[in-house]
């Protein structure tokens, strides 16, 4: 799945249930979309980052940033995914260690 494209000298991102909007009209919304699609979709794939093929100079800037912190978290989605899971097992462990000493007091 292509996140992020540069087309006729503009970039753009895909929208929710597909087709592209130009990336000045990116929102908080669609910008944790992508993060969540990056992280979740092993074929997610975005343009490389040429700043000669987008003449809109905020398509520059945006696609440069964004192209940037998508592209360093799918390299990184593995180490992340692990990072995420470690976490929520700590968290799991420590719950079930308090409900065990709670089950043991009451009896």
């Amino acid at each position: 799945m292509q996140l992020l494209r540069i087309n006729e000298n503009r970039g753009y991102f895909m929208k929710e249930g597909g087709g592209y909007e130009a990336l000045d009209k990116l929102t908080k919304e669609d910008l944790l979309r992508l993060v969540e699609d990056t992280l979740t979709d092993p074929q997610a794939s975005f343009d490389e980052f040429q700043a000669d093929a987008l003449q809109n100079q905020a398509h520059q800037i945006i696609y440069r940033s964004v192209y940037g912190k998508l592209s360093e978290l799918a390299d990184r989605r593995e180490e992340f995914t692990d990072e995420a899971e470690r976490l929520y097992l700590e968290e799991y462990d420590r719950y079930r260690a308090e409900l065990s000493v709670s089950d043991s007091a009451a009896a």
